[in-house]
């Protein structure tokens, strides 16, 4: 009777509530399976998007200015889109990371099919393209590690990495199992008065100068000062700077260091790239110039592709460059990206260059030495003064 209702709603063409489409994304999830070893191993359906559109539409956008134009311009508006709707359900996906390294390797493969057979790209110059992009993976596998989880020292079982996080991603009553007293209700950038109210920091038992410290009530544990709970990943996170969406997965103590050395060989290997496309299909010109001036690249498709992949390529770059700017005066004032939320949420910090620096003067210990704290990350424990800890 359930199913011939739902029958009804889509014949019918009423709307369908937002717990239905829900019900029917589990259930495609759950069925969708692929043939193992040891079994049908499920799919996540967030992976497979990018596999099918993003060549599609790259495509398509090669076969005119205007269509490169309308289809440029909505793949970052869909992709906000859908980072909004995830971040607001406070929910994990792969379609980002399944992005990330899908566009890799299509520009690689589109590289090679278009570009080298041109003649201007010599065996060097492929050789180091090449060793960027296996530094990137290398980097990206790093930074997808342990970000430094906090285990509850009550509990025997080990702290969760990636691949278990993932699994903690379930909705129902059972979202929580396999880690006793992680709630995927809590918050990443929730710290407000409200939950203070509700004793979520509590004096440490027979500490001799009662030191108040941070207590996570999801976790059951004393969070040492600059940790966090990500709702998202359902656990605490050692200095948590934020959840990242590229790598599916937190930044904080343990993978801060590897997570810029990603975006770094990352915006090396793609400027490169860039630049070696442009001046096989735009040749005699700078680089700067024929982004925005190529006479002639729409005459074959050949060129076509290859300048609209460019162009993709510019966008993925731009914003991964942004986000590098702002990590690197996030490191230069000592401050993490959970701490600049905070204090502009509570109107605590001093806002600088336009509201790029948000200052929040509890940390910082001037350049040389917040830089020197961020190189030593996760190699020892970093004391702070007692008025430092929450």
């Amino acid at each position: 009777m359930k199913n011939a209702g739902q029958q009804n709603l889509w014949i019918t063409c009423k709307s369908v509530g937002p717990e239905t489409c829900e019900r029917i994304m589990d259930t495609i999830s759950d069925r969708l399976r692929i043939p193992w070893l040891r079994g049908a191993r499920k799919v996540n359906i967030s992976i497979l998007p990018p596999l099918f559109l993003l060549p599609v539409f790259l495509r398509v956008a090669s076969w005119h200015f205007l269509l490169g134009v309308v289809v440029l311009t909505s793949l970052p508006v869909l992709a906000l889109w859908y980072y909004y709707l995830t971040h607001r359900r406070k929910e994990q996906t792969l379609f980002f990371l399944s992005l990330g390294l899908f566009s890799l390797g299509y520009m690689y493969y589109v590289f090679l099919q278009e570009v080298v057979p041109k003649g201007r790209v010599g065996p060097t110059r492929l050789a180091l393209l090449t060793c960027g992009l296996f530094l990137i993976l290398l980097a990206l596998y790093r930074a997808k590690g342990n970000p430094g989880y906090l285990r509850n020292p009550a509990s025997n079982d080990r702290s969760p990495s990636g691949s278990q996080t993932e699994c903690l991603i379930r909705k129902g009553p059972d979202k929580t199992k396999g880690f006793p007293g992680a709630d995927l209700s809590g918050g990443l950038n929730n710290r407000t008065p409200k939950d203070e109210a509700k004793g979520s920091c509590r004096t440490a038992a027979g500490s001799p100068t009662k030191v108040k410290e941070d207590w996570c009530a999801r976790c059951q544990l004393v969070r040492p000062a600059r940790a966090w709970h990500c709702r998202i990943c359902g656990v605490c996170v050692k200095r948590m700077d934020h959840h990242c969406v590229w790598i599916n997965s937190c930044v904080g103590e343990s993978n801060h260091q590897a997570f810029i050395l990603a975006l770094l060989i990352f915006l090396l290997t793609s400027m490169y790239g860039i630049t070696l496309t442009l001046d096989t299909i735009c040749r005699d010109r700078s680089v700067f110039t024929a982004l925005f001036y190529c006479p002639g690249v729409y005459a074959n498709y050949s060129s076509a592709l290859c300048f609209t992949c460019v162009w993709y390529s510019v966008i993925i770059t731009a914003g991964m460059a942004y986000i590098f700017l702002i990590q690197l005066i996030n490191i230069s004032y000592n401050v993490t990206e959970r701490e600049v939320q905070q204090a502009l949420r509570q109107k605590t910090g001093r806002r600088l260059l336009c509201g790029l620096v948000v200052d929040t003067g509890q940390y910082s210990r001037g350049f040389l030495r917040n830089w020197h704290q961020f190189s030593t990350l996760g190699t020892h424990p970093f004391h702070h003064p007692a008025e430092d800890i929450v």
